[in-house]
């Protein structure tokens, strides 16, 4: 049942069009019999002519039909047709420089595929398609390619065109590319779409892709690292895209992915801590100062907490504050507070059977 309260609080949501609030309640508007999403773009309806519910089901049952503009049961910000077909497209020819004729020929409009694309990616078509391009240029480079057949394959035919390119999405020129190179995806959940970063030795970042700051925190990442972060997958985002389905489907609290924590001593004890916080539970930062056996750091496992980048993972949600308020959490307080409650029902359903 939706108190009077959460709905204030969920129509508040459905105004700002606030993400965080995705798969947390869907609105039914009783003036024109359709539910949505809280992000939906479409004129908003007034407060009395509003009904909640917390999931896709209950808003069906109630006879509501799903929204034709924000598609409410689909992934938010799930990736379109034309999208699909281009990403594939690059995947079959990534050293390919995308030309007009070449869009003409897929029966896709070049202005479209740029605005799709920056929704998805938080960037256009032709900046994936190169960052894509330089991606094997450094792989080819480090393998011990000259950097002049490098060049060529990548399309550039001034030396200087490629070196400007290759520096500004590599971090450093062509002839200084041994940095480590990292793959970033997109995964859809339940609760908003996530950014994933990973090689093929494990996961170094898991974030909801709207939390504040983590443009800094991917470029924080990069510095550290001394990294390329180029569009793509591996076997390790593959293998967390899985876990996090069963996760989100409520089959399994466990993750076996390989991770890469990338933090101070101290900070690799707060974040070992909160993996054996058992699902379905909730601990203080007293506690997790106490489990550490640092009793008076509380506000430095705190600070350990909000330096977590492996979201749902490494489980900060399930630290509260001492009076049982949620506290924060980067991902968004109405996040935090799904994501306790989903695994409290998980195992409520694992200890009955």
């Amino acid at each position: 049942m939706i108190s009077s309260n959460q709905k204030k609080l969920f129509y508040k949501a459905l105004i700002e069009e606030n993400s965080e609030y995705e798969g947390i309640f869907y609105v039914g508007v009783k003036t024109t019999g359709v539910f949505c999403r809280p992000t939906c773009s479409a004129r908003k309806p007034k407060f009395e002519n509003c009904e909640f519910f917390n999931t896709a089901k209950e808003a069906l049952t109630a006879a509501f039909r799903p929204c034709q503009r924000c598609w409410p049961l689909s992934h938010p910000n799930q990736v379109s047709g034309v999208v699909q077909m281009l990403v594939d497209a690059i995947e079959k020819n990534p050293e390919k420089r995308w030309k007009d004729w070449d869009f003409r020929q897929l029966s896709i409009d070049e202005s479209t595929a740029r605005r799709q694309f920056k929704k998805r990616f938080g960037m256009t078509f032709v900046e994936y398609a190169r960052a894509r391009r330089m991606g094997l240029a450094m792989k080819q480079i480090r393998s011990g390619k000259a950097v002049i057949n490098a060049q060529i394959e990548a399309g550039y035919e001034s030396s200087s065109g490629f070196r400007d390119a290759f520096s500004r999405i590599m971090g450093s020129a062509p002839t200084q590319s041994n940095h480590l190179i990292l793959k970033a995806a997109w995964i859809d959940t339940k609760l908003g779409p996530m950014i994933a970063i990973a090689d093929e030795a494990g996961l170094y970042l898991l974030e909801f892709a709207d939390r504040r700051g983590l443009e800094r925190e991917i470029e924080r990442l990069r510095k550290k690292m001394k990294a390329a972060i180029i569009p793509g997958e591996t076997k390790i985002i593959k293998k967390i895209e899985k876990e996090l389905m069963d996760y989100f489907d409520g089959k399994q609290c466990q993750f076996e992915t390989p991770l890469i924590l990338i933090g101070s001593s101290f900070q690799k004890n707060v974040w070992d801590a909160l993996q054996k916080i058992p699902a379905g539970e909730t601990r203080s930062y007293l506690d997790m100062a106490s489990a550490i056996k640092k009793p008076t750091a509380f506000r430095a496992v705190a600070n350990a907490n909000a330096a977590n980048q492996l979201a749902i993972i490494i489980p900060c949600h399930r630290v509260i504050n001492a009076n049982g308020e949620l506290g924060g959490y980067g991902g968004g307080i109405s996040r935090k507070q799904w994501l306790i409650e989903h695994e409290k029902k998980m195992m409520e359903k694992n200890n009955e059977k």
